[in-house]
Formats: C-alpha cells, sequence, structure tokens
C-alpha cells in the first residue's frame, strides 16, 4: 500500500474515532444471547475495543480475536489476541478459524463490501455465524436526506471520508448470498434520530411505539455459513 493511500485510511480511521454507540452494542449483545453463539469469536474492526470487552463480558466465548487498523487499545487485556490490520485487504488468518464474527459499524468504512463478505466467509467455520451493524439508510431520517441534500443522512460531508460505502438491505443480501451465505435476516436498533433534531429520538417521544425500519439509525444482518 503505498503511502498516500495508507494515511488517508488512518485517517479515516482517526475520523470514525473507534467506537459505536450504545444502542448499537446492546443490539450485538441481545443477538449473540439469543443465537446462543458461542466458540471462537472475531471483531472484525474492533475499533478501541468498546463492543470487544462487551464479548469478554458475556462470559460465553471461549477465545476472542479483535483487528483494527487503529493500535492496540490500552483498555484490552492479553485475554483478547489483538491484530493490527488494514480491513480491505485479506487477514493472515487461516481459513475457518472462527464459530462467530461481529462487526459493529464497520462495512461502511471499507472499499469493497463483496470482498470483506468473502472474506467473512472464508474465515468462519462451516455452520459459522456472521453478525455485523451499519447504517439504516432506509429509515425517515435517512431517506428525507437524500431527497433534501443529495445524500443518505449519515454519509455527508462531516461524515467523510469514515463513511464512504452506503447499503441498503437489498444490497446487504446481494452481497452476502454472492459470497456463499445463507439468506440474512435483519434486526433494527429500535433508536432513531428525528430529522433536524438527532438528540430526540423517535422512541422518546413516542413511549417506544415507534420501531423498526423506518425509525432506526442502524440494523444489523445476521447471517450463516452452510455447513
Amino acid at each position: 500500500m503505498d503511502g498516500s493511500l495508507k494515511t488517508q485510511r488512518q485517517l479515516a480511521a482517526q475520523t470514525s474515532g473507534g467506537i459505536s454507540s450504545d444502542p448499537v452494542y446492546e443490539a450485538f449483545e441481545r443477538v449473540l444471547t439469543q443465537l446462543d453463539l458461542k466458540g471462537d469469536i472475531l471483531d472484525f474492526g474492533a475499533g478501541t475495543g468498546n463492543l470487544t470487552r462487551r464479548l469478554r463480558g458475556l462470559d460465553r466465548f471461549s477465545s476472542i480475536t479483535a483487528i483494527d487498523l487503529i493500535q492496540h487499545s490500552p483498555k484490552i487485556d492479553d485475554s483478547i489476541k489483538w491484530i493490527a490490520g488494514d480491513l480491505n485487504y485479506p487477514i493472515d488468518i487461516p481459513a475457518q478459524t472462527f464459530d462467530a464474527i461481529v462487526s459493529a459499524e464497520v462495512i461502511e468504512h471499507l472499499e469493497n463490501p463483496r470482498a470483506v463478505a468473502r472474506e467473512w466467509f472464508r474465515l468462519l467455520r462451516p455452520g459459522g455465524t456472521l453478525v455485523f451493524s451499519t447504517p439504516n439508510n432506509e429509515s425517515w431520517r435517512a431517506l428525507l436526506a437524500v431527497i433534501f441534500q443529495g445524500h443518505f443522512v449519515l454519509f455527508g460531508d462531516t461524515s467523510y471520508p469514515a463513511h464512504i460505502t452506503p447499503l441498503l438491505r437489498k444490497d446487504v443480501e446481494r452481497i452476502l448470498k454472492e459470497a456463499g451465505f445463507y439468506t440474512p435476516k435483519f434486526v433494527f436498533t429500535d433508536v432513531g434520530g428525528i430529522p433536524k433534531f438527532p438528540t430526540l429520538n423517535w422512541q422518546t417521544i413516542s413511549g417506544g411505539v415507534l420501531k423498526g425500519i423506518r425509525f432506526s439509525d442502524n440494523f444489523l444482518a445476521i447471517a450463516q455459513k452452510p455447513a
């Protein structure tokens, strides 16, 4: 990788801050628990390690590996294997190493989602499960931004160069099926900001009634590799 590209990707990683939101992390915890996932897990795009530490707190995985371009966080102890690497490239890990892969708000930062999906498929054992999240570009907030601003709400100038690849559910479904996964299922965080007032959310003003695709800022895709 040439120096200018490396610098650009490092800038993008720094812009993102290496963190997501509590509603996203909480959605991952619910899904992992409901699916009763266990074994060896990879946190793909671990950032500063917030989700990684939550994985350890679930006390259900025999090993946890984390990878990111961001350097090892001092908050991550030696019980977790940390790998520094550019997620736009294949990882130097043997195929079929993991029973589960999680990736919180990462794919929108990467240049080639199809290549990423193929890498996830390679790294999973037969029957393994992938769970990843990304901004929900089918919410009212996202759709109104397209109409009035010409871009999805989390893909404007203030989100660049961190967010570069917006995806719809149909995109995700096609990408994962092309890679070899079964048809994915989708789960919404049920937390979404109101257009022009993102610090307020639909759930607060509706008493929790407004949920799902139009009222969530993020969604999780869940896909299984055939056994």
